[in-house]
């Protein structure tokens, strides 16, 4: 019984596999007659589609035959018509004849003469309007047997992958087509039939001038030639309306090239460099033997390019847009503006000037005091930033504003807007009224902000109290006086505005930052001729901008190490060149023939930092509270 028992336990286990394997199968099979019935029924609603879409293909046909007999119908029209102008080209040649025949009297002669001439120069001018008319509609015909040649093609395109019954078709249009061949054909036989009327009309039109100066009517050529004056006077309108809508076009064109061409920018965060050439100066005309700057004309090149001569080899350049030395503070504004906008939109936004002693790179960020209307970048970006504010304070926005402004001199940081003068880093021991010098620290946080030790920032409300703080700052700003320069910049000029906006309506909040620099320009020893403090004010600034050329070099190579630590200036630009910033170079040349060299060197540079991939811009907004204090950059 035991054994008996095990046997039967192991069959009935073989059994339970077997119903287990039989229910598997049965579930497989179940799903293929579903997906079975799926295909069936997708292969019908294709089947449908594509019969419904072989009706509409042989609809279009049938139009299209239609329309081929229509043309057949017009042209036989045309050709009824031609053959009624000849009639009446008939009839004014025997009506001349007649005249000559009759010009022996001299009275009757006269008066049959000016009555035939009436006649003659009217049928003329309807043979004219005729033959126009005739060219026009000759036009219209090409571009209506254009347009069928069109409609034609991309049907047959169609009915090819529908059907092999569509092939048919397609012999059919190919017939057609042989028929607008002919038509064509008929065509052109009507336009040498018109030149044969032209010469005609010619010699009747030579013929009725010897008739008009043996009368002496001098009026019915006046007449003509002013409807022809006027008749050119419209083609020149017409023309000249043409031109201001191409240039329009072309303007608008640029416009969508270079918005296409920043969003390219933004997305490979390439670094945007922007050209600028200053004018030359009164005692820089005299001593230049020729222009050493010019710019290409061509279409791609317009606006964007830039050729340097030296030494009778011509070096070209293209950066996002070149200002030619004619640009005002106005237009080179307008294409940083949206850049600015950007801060406000919760981005880190860096804009910073470079190029040799002289070159006008504080000009272009602070302009001129005391001119409004040469107002340099920080001021015109301080004006849009604040009138923003207003126009977006009625959608719920409301935002703080801090500014801080520091120079870098000699390697050492000072803050510009403190009320302690001595406060500098590299005087930790120095006391003056009391109060000892600070020491000025820069760290960079886990998020990639960068923080200023001490540094003095203030609270702004509106555009006055900043112009006041850019004041203060400008009198505290190191210059000094160079062979190259009257008022020469000796440091780096770094002006920070912080931004932090609130929409309560909606509960958004964006944290941007707008870093404006003004660096200090680089130049030759044997031209500046500095000595004593001069000298190490210029070893400083070459120092800290060859550090700056070794990290965009650097970056350019993509290399693992970037020596952001060589320079104060380097690390504290660490985040515009290597984070999340937008960043503009503003590269500032002079035209003067002397300051060639370091011109090319300049656009050079620029080249390399324009190839330089910094990472794709990423903007600080969320919709929950972030602390109030602000980072740095």
């Amino acid at each position: 019984m035991r054994r008996n028992c095990t046997s039967l336990q192991e069959k009935l286990v073989k059994e339970e596999s077997e119903k287990t394997a039989a229910a598997e199968s049965l579930l497989k099979e179940r799903e293929a007659r579903l997906n079975f019935e799926r295909s069936q029924s997708t292969l019908q609603e294709d089947l449908g589609r594509a019969q419904r879409e072989l009706q509409s293909a042989n609809q279009k046909i049938s139009s299209l035959n239609d329309m081929y007999k229509r043309l057949q119908d017009y042209i036989t029209s045309l050709q009824q018509y031609n053959g009624k102008l000849h009639s009446e080209l008939s009839t004014v040649e025997n009506e001349l004849k007649r005249v000559e025949k009759e010009k022996a009297t001299v009275l009757e002669s006269l008066t049959m003469l000016k009555g035939q001439l009436t006649l003659s120069m009217a049928s003329q001018e309807e043979a004219t309007k005729q033959k126009d008319a005739l060219a026009s509609e000759v036009t219209s015909l090409r571009v209506e047997l254009q347009h069928a040649r069109d409609d034609r093609d991309h049907q047959l395109s169609q009915a090819q992958t529908l059907t092999s019954e569509l092939e048919k078709s397609k012999d059919s249009t190919e017939k057609s087509c042989s028929e607008l061949n002919k038509l064509t054909l008929r065509t052109n036989e009507l336009e040498a039939k018109c030149a044969l009327q032209d010469e005609r009309i010619k010699v009747l039109q030579e013929q009725l001038t010897t008739a008009e100066e043996k009368l002496q009517v001098c009026d019915i050529s006046a007449s003509e030639t002013r409807i022809e004056y006027e008749g050119q006077q419209k083609l020149v309108h017409e023309l000249q309306r043409r031109l201001a809508d191409a240039e329009n076009k072309v303007i608008e064109g640029e416009k969508l090239r270079k918005e296409l061409h920043n969003n390219i920018l933004e997305l490979k965060g390439n670094i945007r460099v922007f050209c600028r050439v200053r004018p030359l100066l009164p005692d820089e005309g005299s001593s230049t033997e020729g222009k050493i700057i010019s710019y290409p004309t061509s279409m791609e090149a317009s606006g964007r390019g830039i050729e340097l001569t030296q030494n009778g080899q011509k070096h070209s350049f293209t950066y996002d847009k070149v200002f030619a030395p004619d640009a005002s503070q106005e237009e080179v504004f307008i294409e940083i503006s949206q850049l600015v906008q950007s801060a406000l939109d919760g981005y880190k936004v860096c804009i910073f000037a470079y190029g040799q002693t002289g070159s006008g790179k504080t000009y272009t960020m602070m302009g001129r005091p005391g001119h409004p209307e040469e107002k340099g970048l920080i001021p015109r970006s301080l004006e849009q930033i604040f009138q923003t504010k207003q126009s977006q304070q009625p959608q719920g926005w409301k935002y703080e504003m801090q500014v801080s402004m520091l120079e870098i001199y000699n390697e050492t940081i000072r803050d510009l807007l403190s009320t302690n003068k001595s406060s500098s880093e590299g005087t930790p021991t120095r006391v003056e009224n009391g109060t000892p010098g600070k020491q000025y620290t820069i760290k960079h946080d886990a998020n990639g902000n960068t923080h200023v030790s001490d540094l003095t920032v203030v609270d702004v409300q509106s555009v006055k109290e900043v112009a006041f703080l850019l004041n203060q700052a400008a009198n505290s700003r190191s210059v000094g006086k160079t062979q190259m320069n009257e008022q020469s910049s000796r440091s780096h000029f770094v002006f920070t505005l912080r931004l932090y906006g609130v929409n309560e309506s909606t509960d958004q909040q964006a944290q941007g930052i707008l870093n404006l620099i003004d660096l200090a320009g680089s130049e030759r020893l044997s031209r500046s001729g500095s000595t004593g403090d001069r000298l190490k004010e210029t070893q400083a600034i070459n120092k800290s901008l060859s550090s700056l050329s070794d990290v965009i070099f650097a970056l350019a190579k993509k290399e693992d190490h970037i020596p952001f630590r060589n320079s104060k200036l380097t690390y504290l630009l660490q985040p515009c060149l290597g984070g999340d910033s937008k960043t503009l170079m503003f590269v500032n040349i002079s035209p003067d023939q002397a300051s060639a060299g370091e011109s090319l060197c300049s656009l050079r540079f620029a080249s390399r930092v324009n190839a330089c991939e910094i990472g794709t811009p990423r903007c600080h907004t969320s919709g929950r509270p972030v602390e109030s204090r602000l980072t740095y950059f």
